[in-house]
């Protein structure tokens, strides 16, 4: 892979060419399946695949033990997740310039240099004037990055600050300057509004990194909705909004082998909107919209925009539209097409949900899908929440899917879900709770022991461990329950056979021999587990591994 995995997307996109009279050879693969059991917690995932280990890596704003930001779960299949120990920011160490609202974690790995770097949001609290102007700015949110050499982190902060960036815009009013103490509710009329001051510094989360195949490297963000009220002219009200925006990022942090230059952006945006009778030493850097109701406004984005009177003043008239990700594409003509992802509406809202927009061009202007939402709850499946995720290729990059959060209940907390994802050309995602096959080229599976013979006594135990891999090499973790072994002693009254995660025991009842067989299963999305077997046209082999037993 070249710049990071969402490049793998444009390989997925393209047909696998034979050599001119080859034949191509079934491929053996497994008939394994998976669903979606929200057992894994996690938000607004990021997901990595590592080609070194064949481990699929996410990245969540939930899932962290005590004392950390930011879980990191891994899988062999995008399904079986394994939780790593800690987190990937150490609380007290990485992070401190920020106090909290730890969110949304992506993690880019750079081959050349053998660097994973991660961006994450956080809110501050000190210095809050010098990037906001005012100190007491509510929602002071910035980016900031981390590098590690390994996956599993720990990621250590490059600098102990966030990003070098001062997104300014000039032609806002900022109406929370004439507003009340409880900061709810704007003014009544767009020509109140526009006599507050012009201008304000933007906080922004949820950053996502594009690596475009001519090199160049672009940070998406999620502009907070705080400190963005947008006059509505079809509703005669203001609306305070969360909008996408987009700024090209320089590639010497990219390049530096020792994970020591911060990102920062380019030259060209760097004091954009500084006013000529700015005081030296003021930022005031520049940006580009790639997201906003206004320019294209759709219906299912509106599940918020009578929340002041319908909660009667506890909540702002609001619209979001957050959790990007983008992805390139080339058509039928060689012509490059760029999609992006997104989120709309709040979470806990039954109209949150994924939409999509398509572009010529990594910087607009950008269309939204009539289509939309691509993504969305399905109460006959409970099936909510469903938004703010990352798309991944399949290890034979034959396949997309995108990794979300949702919940099996409205009043569940978010959890890990995967969905099929398909671009041709227009974008689709199948959300589903029932047994779905494993993603290509994740079999077929090998099973192994740590004993190719198992030597004992009479009454006294003996264990072996077993282990199954995917075919890119990574361990699936048994203690999840969403797959298990079995095992078998032949014959059947020779013994008595146990099984604890991975371990698996037996013990013999008297002198003699027998055969110990260890079979893989899955879950079944309507209970039971069932055999697994690898599979291709007109044969099946089970996923088992068959070792003696000696008992002297």
């Amino acid at each position: 892979m070249r710049r990071n995995a969402l490049l793998v997307l444009v390989a997925a996109l393209l047909p696998v060419l034979a050599p001119a009279g080859a034949v191509a050879q079934p491929r053996w693969t497994t008939d394994a399946t998976y669903h979606n059991n929200a057992a894994t917690p996690g938000a607004d995932p990021h997901v990595l695949f590592d080609a070194a280990s064949g481990y699929y890596y996410a990245y969540s704003t939930e899932g962290a033990d005590p004392g950390h930001h930011f879980g990191i779960y891994r899988s062999p299949d995008l399904a079986t997740w394994e939780h790593v120990p800690g987190g990937a920011l150490k609380a007290g160490q990485d992070g401190d310039w920020a106090h909290d609202w730890f969110w949304a974690p992506e993690v880019y790995h750079n081959p050349d240099t053998g660097l994973y770097f991660l961006f994450y949001a956080g809110r501050m609290n000190r210095n809050v004037a010098e990037h906001f102007r005012y100190p007491d700015f509510e929602e002071a949110s910035k980016v900031g990055v981390a590098v590690s050499r390994s996956p599993a982190g720990p990621f250590r902060d490059i600098v102990e600050a966030p990003l070098d960036y001062h997104p300014y815009d000039p032609a806002y009013h900022d109406v929370n300057l004439i507003m009340d103490a409880t900061q709810k509710k704007p003014p009544a009329t767009l020509e109140e509004g526009q006599t507050a001051p012009l201008g304000t510094y933007i906080p922004f989360i949820d950053p996502n990194v594009f690596f475009d195949a001519d090199g160049r490297i672009y940070l998406y963000y999620s502009r907070n909705a705080y400190r963005n009220w947008v006059w509505d002219a079809e509703l005669g009200k203001y609306i305070e909004e969360s909008n996408i925006y987009a700024v090209e990022l320089t590639g010497d942090w990219w390049r530096d082998p020792a994970g020591r230059t911060m990102p920062a952006i380019a030259p060209a945006y760097r004091d954009a909107n500084l006013a000529p009778d700015d005081p030296a030493g003021t930022r005031k850097d520049g940006f580009v919209p790639i997201l906003n109701y206004g320019a294209d406004p759709q219906d299912w984005e509106n599940a918020h925009v009578d929340d002041y009177a319908n909660s009667g003043g506890r909540k702002k008239d609001r619209r979001w539209a957050e959790g990007s990700t983008t992805l390139r594409t080339v058509d039928a003509q060689g012509k490059p097409l760029y999609y992006l992802t997104y989120s709309a509406n709040n979470f806990e809202n039954e109209f949150y949900g994924v939409g999509y927009a398509t572009s010529r061009s990594p910087l607009g202007p950008w269309r939204k899908s009539a289509a939309n939402p691509v993504l969305s709850q399905d109460p006959a499946q409970s099936l909510y929440s469903t938004g703010h995720g990352s798309v991944i290729a399949s290890p034979d990059g034959t396949q997309l899917h995108y990794v979300h959060h949702g919940r099996p209940s409205t009043t569940s907390p978010r959890a890990l879900y995967t969905s099929a994802m398909a671009i041709g050309p227009d974008l689709t995602m199948h959300a589903s709770t029932s047994d779905e096959p494993l993603p290509g080229g994740v079999g077929p599976l090998a099973i192994s022991t740590a004993d190719h013979l198992l030597r004992t006594k009479p009454g006294l135990p003996a264990s072996t461990t077993a282990h199954v891999r995917s075919a890119p090499g990574a361990e699936f973790d048994l203690t999840n329950p969403l797959n298990r072994v079995r095992a078998t002693l032949r014959p059947a009254n020779a013994g008595t056979v146990t099984v604890e995660g991975n371990r698996v025991t037996v013990t013999m009842t008297g002198r003699g021999q027998a055969t110990l067989t260890v079979v893989y299963q899955r879950h079944l999305a309507a209970g039971g587990y069932r055999d697994v077997a690898n599979t291709r046209p007109h044969l099946s082999v089970p996923v088992a591994v068959t070792i003696p037993v000696i008992s002297r």
